[in-house]
Formats: structure tokens, sequence, C-alpha cells
């Protein structure tokens, strides 16, 4: 696992990366649920959108481990 990553000589965490691809992902995901009404369907959509982003971080990040 590369805790660091070199972008054109710059050392970003990797932990930066994976949290702007999981707001990414996530904001597509709310998106989708928006344009379908399933929010009609939670109880507290604030709650409900930091559960998601939680565990979509967790997808990103269980993935990232795949990368070469």
């Amino acid at each position: 696992m590369r805790y660091e990553l070199d972008i054109y000589g710059v050392l970003v965490p990797a932990l930066l990366l994976w949290l702007i691809v999981a707001y990414a992902l996530s904001a597509v995901v709310s998106r989708i649920m928006q344009r379908f009404g399933l929010y009609r369907l939670v109880w507290h959509r604030a709650l409900f959108n930091f559960a998601l982003y939680v565990c979509l971080l967790g997808v990103v990040v269980y993935f990232s481990e795949f990368l070469p």
C-alpha cells in the first residue's frame, strides 16, 4: 500500500485522493437517487448521505489495494 503519491514532483497523501474520488461517487449516486425519487424512502437525508459517503470511501480504499 502506498501512503503518498508523487504527482509531478508533489507528494500528495493517498487518503486525499481517495476522499475526492469517494466524494465524486457520492455525488453521482445522490443525483441518481434524487432523479428516481428514492430519497422519499430515507428518514434523514443528511445522515444517509454521510453514511453513503463513508461506505463509498471504504470501497474506494479497499479497491485501491489492487491498483499497480
